[in-house]
């Protein structure tokens, strides 16, 4: 189980409690969380105060980029604090990239936990696109480990089945059970990366992109889900699928083959890294075409970059993130 996620307006004990009858019921039935998280739309001093201490990933969900602003010393100070910028309303300017390269300045760390969003949804379990609609707890799995073994892609979707059956099985009388984010969210190497599988199902990256082998899982994870929220899509997040970022590294996934497989598989950009000399207006070129391609297709996208504060373009990461892989960093759009 990726994560556990708890909505509330106001962050109090009950939900902690909640949270905690979540996870036994969980565990009950055989699955071992990952993390747990909390979104809660309130001042980011108040609700790094409220999870202090705990092993919990906090976010206060959207917000402006006045009011990131406002309350840049309380993101900075809370490691894993996370929240988002939606433009979907609003044309992407300079002003927003700068915000982003701001981060990189100042607190590289938090390019992870930060990402611009467009078309987003509400309640899904991920991060940093997580946002609150209304109280309630939903849940994300790292369904790329169900592969490991599968001779076919259909054995792997009868096993995502079988698991979504059992967590409506274990939770769907609890109270404030909003459903599964079925999104498949790579993690890792081996049984953890979904290139790993696309590997030994399609022989390579290359080869996989002229498959139906993307289209065919988005829509399984669509359709077939029980109780469906959030995103339901496919992940491709650069450094956190090691052998994606491998294929990073060759020059297999620029932003160009992130997006086309965004447009009919994907969510986004995500954990893309990005060179601390990066031409801003590229940034905010990609950022254009993120929104336009949301608006014209009724699409969720989102763009996460990540930097370490040092590389730039041709040199070596040091993320010191067990999370993300270190690659050496290329030019956006090539």
């Amino acid at each position: 189980m990726r994560t556990v996620c708890m909505f509330s307006r106001n962050p109090h004990d009950d939900v902690l409690r909640a949270q905690q009858k979540v996870e036994r019921r969980l565990s009950d039935a055989g699955y071992t969380i990952q993390t747990r998280r909390i979104v809660a739309p309130v001042a980011m001093a108040e609700l790094a105060r409220f999870t202090d201490g705990m092993d919990i990933y906090p976010s206060v969900g959207r917000l402006s980029a006045e009011e990131i602003h406002r309350q840049l010393d309380a993101f900075y100070a809370s490691e894993r604090m996370c929240c988002h910028l939606d433009l979907t309303d609003e044309e992407p300017t300079l002003d927003h990239v700068a915000l982003l390269m701001r981060f990189v300045r100042e607190a590289a760390p938090k390019t992870f936990y930060f990402s611009y969003v467009f078309s987003n949804v509400p309640s899904s379990p991920f991060f940093p696109s997580a946002a609150y609609e209304r109280p309630g707890f939903s849940v994300g799995l790292q369904p790329t480990d169900l592969a490991a073994g599968c001779e076919s892609q259909e054995e792997w979707f009868a096993r995502m089945r079988s698991a979504w059956e059992e967590i409506v099985a274990a939770l769907g009388d609890m109270p404030g059970f909003l459903g599964i984010d079925s999104s498949v969210a790579p993690l890792g190497s081996g049984a953890g990366s979904l290139i790993d599988f696309v590997g030994k199902r399609c022989g390579d990256l290359r080869r996989s992109l002229i498959t139906d082998f993307y289209v065919r899982t988005t829509t399984f994870v669509k359709q077939h889900n029980p109780k469906p929220v959030g995103l339901c899509g496919l992940m491709f997040p650069c450094l956190e699928d090691f052998e994606l970022s491998i294929e990073y590294e060759k020059g297999n996934f620029d932003l160009a083959t992130n997006l086309y497989l965004s447009m009919h598989s994907g969510l986004g950009i995500d954990t893309y890294p990005i060179g601390t000399d990066e031409d801003p207006e590229v940034v905010l070129d990609v950022l254009k075409l993120l929104r336009a391609l949301s608006l014209k297709y009724g699409k969720p996208l989102s763009a996460r970059f990540i930097s370490d504060g040092n590389a730039g373009i041709g040199e070596n990461t040091d993320f010191r993130n067990s999370y993300l892989r270190d690659v050496a960093v290329r030019k956006l759009g090539r």
